[in-house]
């Protein structure tokens, strides 16, 4: 349990009063705040309860380029087979697609109902995003079309553009800025998949640091990363989407593991 909150309240009021039994009253206002932040982080969100607008967003994604491929609709398959739906759960992912492939869809009100399941649970979007990721490259090198969705996505569950380059770069797509350097979200520039030959994602963005970054700051990276992609903090998660979680933790752990042995790092 966490008594920041109460901490704070007390030593607040007290000093601004001189008043213990203030004081002890800020204590209690602040561990009323300490017990709601914990639940927060705590919640495990409802059970299926993102399953139609995943599968909506995926079938905007599929169609934003004006066309839905056999390598999308394959996906959408795989899912609904990895995520072992029954006949009614799989009816409704199927209408949910088809929703969201409409030409005039718009997905604004799904990526809602998203982040709203998610609720503070940063733990929790990580899956989410990635899940939609699959269709985004589904095809190969993603197109701005279904990248603006992606990043409405990711801005939504408040995950930075240096966070979707991590995510991209474990998925094996490599930002190239076009020459000017420029983040995603701005002109120019895409993802594209790196050479075959190459080691594996690059450890530095993985872990969203600069190639100078010194041990203590890779190691604050790390982890801060590897504390909101434990599996152990997931809660009771769909199983898919934990074995996404450990999968993930993998990769910050093998980025972490490369950067010390290349650098020296203790």
């Amino acid at each position: 349990m966490n008594f920041t909150g109460a901490f704070i309240g007390f030593v607040l009021t007290f000093m601004a009063t001189h008043s213990m039994q203030l004081g002890l009253l800020g204590a209690a206002i602040g561990l009323m705040f300490d017990l709601t932040r914990q639940q927060g982080r705590g919640r495990t969100p409802p059970q299926g309860g993102y399953l139609e607008p995943l599968f909506a967003l995926m079938g905007a994604v599929a169609k934003a380029d004006g066309r839905i491929s056999e390598a999308e609709i394959a996906i959408a398959e795989r899912f609904m087979a990895r995520k072992n739906l029954d006949q009614e759960q799989r009816r409704r992912a199927i209408d949910a697609f088809n929703q969201g492939k409409q030409p005039e869809y718009d997905p604004t009100g799904v990526i809602e109902e998203l982040r709203r399941w998610v609720g503070h649970r940063r733990d929790h979007a990580f899956p989410i995003l990635d899940e939609v990721i699959e269709t985004v490259v589904a095809e190969g090198v993603p197109s701005p079309e279904k990248m603006a969705i992606l990043r409405q996505l990711a801005f939504a569950l408040r995950i930075s553009d240096m966070e979707l380059m991590a995510i991209m770069a474990m998925k094996g797509y490599a930002w190239n800025g076009g020459g000017g350097g420029r983040r995603p979200g701005g002109n120019g520039g895409g993802y594209v998949p790196p050479h075959r030959n190459t080691q594996g994602p690059d450890p530095y963005t993985v872990l969203g640091i600069q190639r100078d970054a010194d041990e203590r700051t890779t190691k604050r990276a790390y982890r801060k990363l590897i504390s909101e992609h434990h599996p152990d903090r997931l809660g009771d998660l769909p199983e898919d989407m934990r074995r996404r979680a450990e999968a993930r933790a993998s990769e910050i752990n093998a980025a972490y593991e490369r950067i010390k042995s290349e650098r020296g790092f203790k």
